[in-house]
Formats: C-alpha cells, sequence, structure tokens
C-alpha cells in the first residue's frame, strides 16, 4: 500500500471494528495486517486489517459485487492539526462516522505509531510492514507483568527466547535470570553472558525441601503407604532439624517441617531404626524399612548426588541462593539450569523447589531492598498442565504464586511452550505480554484466541501462514500490537534445537567404531 493511498470509506462501525467498502481499483493491493488510517474530522484513527471480504464474488471475478475490509481499531490521535508530528495513544474516544475516508497508513505514520517510546525499551526486531522501522518492547511492562512466548516446534521459539533475553540483558547488564532449560538448548546461545548449572556442578541439599516435596522423594506412591510413611518422616526430620541446631549453636526457633534449616539425615537414619525397633509386632516395621531403604538407595545413586550427596551437613543456604539468583551477578546475569541430567522421577521436585526458593527469597526480602528476578520456564505446559490431574502439584503451586504474586514482590515469570492448549488457563492469562509465533494446531490458535485482547485478535489470522522467526505480539509490554520480525542471531548465539538432518546424516557410512561404547560409557556415567 503506497503514501496516502484511499482505500474506501466506512460503511459500517461496531465497538472497536469498522468496516469498509474498498475501492475496487484498489482492493486487490490490500493485505491483511495492513494499517489503516480514518479521518473524523476531530481525530485521526488507526487499525489493523483483520478480514477481507467479497460480497456476492462470481467466478470469473468480475467488477459486480462490494470488496469489504474488516479493520480492528488500536488507537487514535487528536493532534490532527499537526498529521506529520502526532503522538498516538492506544485505545480510541471518537469512533469513525460512516463515510469517513479511509485511508493507507504512510510510512510517516507508522515510524509515529511505532516509535521509540519514552520509558526504557529495548529492540527485538523489525516491523513486518516496514523492516526499517524498530520492534521494540517495553522493559519494565514486559517483565514487571510477566510475559509469554507460544509458538509449534521449529517457529524459531527456542531463537526468540534468546533474543528477547539478550536484548534485556545487553540494557542491563545487572540483571538477574533464572532460565529452566529442559533440553540443554540455552547455554551455548548465551556464551560467557551465563552461567551453566548442570547436575554435575548443581548443590541442592535435600534439607532445602519441604515436605510436600521430601515425600514425594523419599515415600512409597500411593495411599495408605505415602500418607503412613510421611508421618514417620516427619516425626524423625522435625527431631533431626532441632538438633541440629542445638549442637550448632543456633537458635531454636519455633520451626516447622517447611523450615528450610540443615539437618542430617543420617540422624534420620538413626531415629528410624530406633522407632522400629520399638514395634512390638513385624509387620508395623515395614514403612521404616521402605523409607531406609530409598534412603540408602538415593544416598547411593551417583546421579542424585546434586542432593544427597556428601556426608558433611553445613548451612549453605546463602551460597546457593547467590549462585542461583546471582547475586552479585558478576558479569554473568544469567544462570541456565540444564534439567535434561536430572533423573526424569526427581527433575519436577528440583523444578518446585527452585521455584519455591525464588519468590520466598522476594518474599522475605526487605522491601525495596530485593533484587528483582526473572524466571524463564521452557516447556512450561509441564510444569503448570491444564488438567489438574497431571503435571506435580508442587511445581504447579510454586509457578502459579509466582504468576499471580509475584510482581508485588519483584519476581517475574516467562512461560515459553508448544503446545499452548496444553498450559493452564489461569497462569497463562497472568501473563501480561503475549508473543505468539507459527501455530498449525487448531485448538492452540483457539486457546491463544482466548487469551488475547479483543482488539488484537485479529492478528492471530496469520499465524498459520508466519515464517520462521516471524511473530505477533501484543500485551503491556509493546506500546501497539504488531506483526513483526525478530531480528537475526549468528550460528554461535542461537539455541542447540535443530532438528537431526537425517538426508545428510544417511548419505554417509560412519566409520567411528568407538560411537557405541563411547555413548554407553557416557550413558552410565550421566555425561552429556
Amino acid at each position: 500500500m503506497g503514501e496516502e493511498k484511499a482505500l474506501g470509506f466506512v460503511s459500517a462501525t461496531a465497538g472497536a471494528t469498522v468496516t469498509a467498502t474498498l475501492d475496487p481499483a484498489v482492493a486487490g493491493k490490500v493485505r491483511l495486517g495492513d494499517m489503516a488510517r480514518i479521518e473524523t474530522g476531530k481525530s485521526l484513527c488507526f487499525g489493523l486489517v483483520n478480514r477481507l471480504m467479497w460480497e456476492n464474488a462470481a467466478f470469473p471475478p468480475s467488477g459486480g459485487g462490494r470488496r469489504l475490509a474488516e479493520v480492528v481499531l488500536l488507537g487514535e490521535t487528536l493532534d490532527v492539526d499537526r498529521p506529520g508530528n502526532f503522538a498516538f495513544q492506544r485505545g480510541v474516544s471518537i469512533s469513525p462516522p460512516l463515510g469517513a475516508a479511509v485511508l493507507a497508513a504512510s510510512g510517516r505514520d507508522l515510524r509515529l505509531i511505532y516509535a521509540m517510546p519514552s520509558s526504557p525499551s529495548v529492540r527485538i526486531g523489525s516491523l513486518h510492514q516496514d523492516p526499517g522501522i524498530e520492534a521494540r518492547v517495553l522493559v519494565d511492562e514486559l517483565l514487571g507483568k510477566h510475559f509469554s512466548i507460544l509458538g509449534t516446534t521449529g517457529s524459531g521459539k527456542s531463537c526468540a527466547v534468546a533474543v528477547v533475553l539478550k536484548a534485556v540483558l545487553a540494557a542491563h547488564v545487572h540483571g538477574h535470570i533464572v532460565l529452566l532449560d529442559p533440553h540443554d538448548e540455552y547455554a551455548a546461545a548465551f556464551g560467557d553472558m551465563a552461567l551453566s548449572v548442570t547436575p554435575a556442578d548443581l548443590h541442592l541439599p535435600y534439607w532445602l525441601l519441604d515436605f510436600e516435596e521430601m515425600t514425594h522423594v523419599l515415600c512409597s506412591e500411593g495411599q495408605p503407604y505415602r500418607e503412613v510413611e510421611g508421618n514417620i518422616l516427619k516425626d524423625a526430620v522435625l527431631t533431626a532439624k532441632h538438633e541440629f541446631i542445638t549442637t550448632s549453636g543456633g537458635e531454636d526457633f519455633n520451626l516447622t517441617i517447611d523450615t528450610p534449616t540443615p539437618f542430617r539425615l543420617l540422624r534420620v537414619v538413626e531415629l528410624l531404626k530406633v522407632g522400629m525397633g520399638r514395634l512390638d509386632k513385624p509387620e508395623s516395621s515395614i514403612p521404616f524399612l521402605r523409607l531406609l531403604n530409598r534412603i540408602d538407595s538415593l544416598r547411593r545413586d551417583r546421579r542424585f548426588a546434586f542432593m544427597f550427596g556428601g556426608l558433611s551437613v553445613e548451612d549453605s543456604m546463602a551460597e546457593v541462593l547467590s549462585r542461583l539468583l546471582r547475586l552479585p551477578p558478576e558479569g554473568r546475569p544469567l544462570t541456565v539450569i540444564n534439567l535434561a541430567g536430572v533423573p526424569s522421577e526427581i527433575v519436577d521436585v528440583v523444578v518446585s523447589v527452585l521455584c519455591r526458593l525464588i519468590f520466598d527469597f522476594a518474599l522475605w526480602s526487605r522491601r525495596g531492598e530485593g533484587a528483582p528476578v526473572l524466571l524463564v520456564c521452557e516447556e512450561a505446559h509441564r510444569y503448570v498442565p491444564r488438567d489438574r490431574t497431571l503435571g506435580f502439584a508442587p511445581t504447579r503451586k510454586a509457578v502459579a504464586r509466582i504468576a499471580k504474586e509475584g510482581r508485588k514482590y519483584g519476581v517475574s515469570l516467562g512461560l515459553v511452550t508448544q503446545r499452548p492448549s496444553e498450559i493452564s488457563e489461569s497462569i497463562l492469562s497472568q501473563t501480561s505480554t503475549l508473543f505468539a509465533m507459527r501455530m498449525s494446531n487448531e485448538a492452540d490458535q483457539r486457546f491463544v484466541t482466548m487469551a488475547m485482547p479483543e482488539n488484537a485478535a485479529g492478528l492471530l489470522s496469520v499465524l498459520p501462514s508466519l515464517r520462521s522467526r516471524e511473530g505477533v505480539v501484543v500485551g503491556e509490554g509493546v506500546a501497539v500490537p504488531m506483526r513483526f520480525r525478530f531480528q537475526d542471531l549468528g550460528e554461535t548465539e542461537r539455541p542447540r534445537s535443530d532438528t537431526a538432518k537425517f538426508s545428510e546424516a544417511w548419505s554417509r557410512e560412519s566409520s567411528d567404531k568407538a560411537f557405541v561404547p563411547e555413548t554407553i560409557h557416557r550413558w552410565r556415567r550421566q555425561i552429556r
């Protein structure tokens, strides 16, 4: 669409939606997503073309029938006396009258609408309608009110995450970001900017678990076994906590089973054996034996060394939190938690502990003195599924708490998923900025449509046809909803999420006979 080109006139209005009858001479050049300008006499309204229709169309195409465009209004300017230097504002106070001229927004209009905002912002790409115009997001609104990045596999979702985080950290080098990485993708993308924490150097001692997490790890599955074993375990752990505080010279305050204070697991084992020895009936000792066997197997299993390894016990909570939250950043403001090597039976517990620690640390910090933290959850549908019977309840509770209350205490949440229809609707609705990338699944599209503001829903019609690394962003984090393309990343800056190239790999014969034994060696020793 060219500069100052008349498209037609307003033939119907309904709320924030305007129907325009198009001039047949230019109707074929109008495209979905184009920006239109409507003059009301008192203001200039701007909106995106959401739908195109041709009434009474016949084949072959003839000149008969009206060509219509549905335009969803985004905002306006009341500065009609200075059309070349107006101030754009979201929302429409003066509706376009019937018969008002509908024009194609000029390049000058787009530059004023998408101008660099006065609030702190960062560039993440370029506008679809004009690649020369920067696509920017508002930092405080993006982080302070949570965001989500949604897109099917192969749409460039991982690169989008990298672009957004890199842009934010480039402008704010003293940030604090924790990224949960279930597939070992992101460490390579951030280089020296990130601290990569793998199971080999992760330190998350068992005494940081709350009671619900502890019973999941140590007790048998199913009722009534878990309830019986949980009651036995609770008494032993509480006693061990009191004893540790007393013997270490600390204050024996009114602690609970959920208080994150050290205790000796070996002392718990001793207490369980003492309790078992007091029983008269042999069958009553079965819950004690199950607990003892589980604790013993965890202590011997090298995969759980990050939580149950080591004989000495010390209060290392300050060191654990300082490292995970990058306090201070020391030139690496991002922590990438590599969950790929964490045993599947405990990975949900690890995520639950991390989310809970981040929130509780912010909760108990002095107001105004804490460092705001961004938690980014890749594969978020695994932790907060829409079906409440799935997933791990403590993880869901921890993430939901951040989504609902985190902004009060300086904890921001970023949800990333390729299956929006499988994520909790109530938690996703807490994210005020939504990045939507290519989606071909109809259920996902419907779900995202419900999550989007009404005046931006029209942008979703283009989701199935978006190219890789293209997206639509709406919400508090942008001045105006827009379709844009994420800026490109170099080969060394991209996450390691490429699909295996079967045609290339199967076109050559592998001569490396040591490949299988080496893989088995890495498998057995949990080396990635």
